[in-house]
């Protein structure tokens, strides 16, 4: 069956649905667990023979992929009104949020596959700087759509916000004339605290920026995708349609599309993790037994998208007595074998970092 990417639905009897976003650290990289190749998660209808919604989830997660289970909570349900039964009932959707340690992929069903998550947000990759895509083509994009009515109030709404989801400068959003702006980067900082010229760029707002996407049509699941606005575009970008401002490339840079709400129940993942890591360690459910502290702090940075300060992160990890050395080392092949840790499990783990915000790079 082919199915839209906004809210084609195969009608069953039920009403309620069970999705999961598995999440693993694999090589210093955040991965998600996806079926259908990539296009969908884990996923099927609650029937009476689970005892409990968790109960579903593990069991489609088991038959559809053959992870193995660990850490699992609850991210949200809400009521699809595009996606109903054979009785035209609305179906609930709930979601679960999954920490793994990733199995080889001749272990998972055949139908299974991990994938990149920032292959789905590319905007949200900050790793080796500010992604261009945000610059040349999402912020000028945003604009046009805000300017895309005749309501000032409307206008100068959908602008601020942009400037709070994307890290925008107000006296960059004052300027009208975006394509001839001669420093496109002066308004975007990823952390600059004390420069009260830039907002900060937060790292936890994944699910505010595809909303607003959604919102604007700029992404393929949206009923209103592809935007059409004003002919009077001042976008500069190559090989633009004339009805559209997007490059005709637009689908390859604004990430891969999923079936459904899919992409909106990573988001949400991404979101919650982001912000829980910089209170409570759940980095623990991610990482092997033992560790050095240089694979912690990438995999943190791999779960939150942008660097930390070396100096600082291992300073609060000692303050906080974190970690403990196993007094073994790693076999290196090259330079000097780093002390391998493992993480405290004699004391309140998800107390330690309250209050404690990770120390991003300066």
């Amino acid at each position: 069956m082919m199915l839209s990417y906004s809210h084609a639905h195969q009608q069953g009897s039920g009403t309620t649905e069970v999705v999961a976003v598995l999440v693993a650290i694999t090589e210093h990289t955040a991965r998600v667990l996806t079926v259908d190749q990539g296009k969908l998660l884990p996923n099927g209808p609650l029937m009476p023979l689970h005892r409990s919604l968790q109960a579903g989830v593990r069991q489609w997660v088991e038959e559809q992929t053959q992870q193995p289970l660990g850490y699992l909570e609850q991210l949200y349900t809400f009521v699809d009104t595009n996606r109903r039964n054979v009785d035209g009932h609305a179906l609930v959707y709930v979601s679960y949020l999954g920490l793994v340690q990733e199995i080889q992929m001749q272990q998972l069903q055949s139908q299974a596959s991990w994938r990149d998550w920032y292959d789905y947000f590319p905007w949200e990759n900050h790793l080796e700087g500010r992604p261009s895509i945000i610059m040349d083509f999402i912020v000028p994009a945003l604009l046009e759509w805000a300017n895309d009515t005749k309501d000032v109030i409307v206008q100068q709404r959908r602008r601020q916000r942009i400037g709070l989801c994307w890290g925008l400068s107000e006296s960059f959003l004052a300027g009208n004339d975006f394509g001839n702006c001669e420093n496109k980067n002066a308004g975007l900082d990823i952390v600059s605290d004390n420069n009260q010229d830039n907002r900060e760029w937060v790292a936890e707002h994944v699910l505010l920026r595809y909303e607003m996407l959604y919102e604007a049509g700029l992404i393929p699941e949206a009923p209103t995708y592809p935007p059409i606005y004003s002919a009077n575009s001042q976008i500069s970008a190559p090989s633009i349609d004339q009805s559209s401002p997007l490059p005709e490339n637009w689908s390859q840079l604004i990430g891969v599309p999923m079936y459904y709400d899919h992409r909106r129940v990573i988001a949400t993942a991404i979101s919650r993790l982001r912000a829980k890591i910089e209170y409570r360690p759940l980095i623990f459910g991610l990482m092997p037994d033992v560790f050095t502290l240089s694979q912690l702090q990438k995999s943190v940075e791999a779960l939150s998208g942008v660097r930390l300060h070396k100096q600082n992160f291992r300073r609060l990890l000692d303050s906080q007595n974190l970690v403990m050395e196993t007094g073994q080392s790693s076999s290196a092949q090259r330079g000097r074998p780093a002390k391998l840790y493992r993480f405290r499990h004699d004391i309140e783990l998800q107390s330690l970092l309250m209050d404690s915000k990770l120390p991003k790079r300066k």
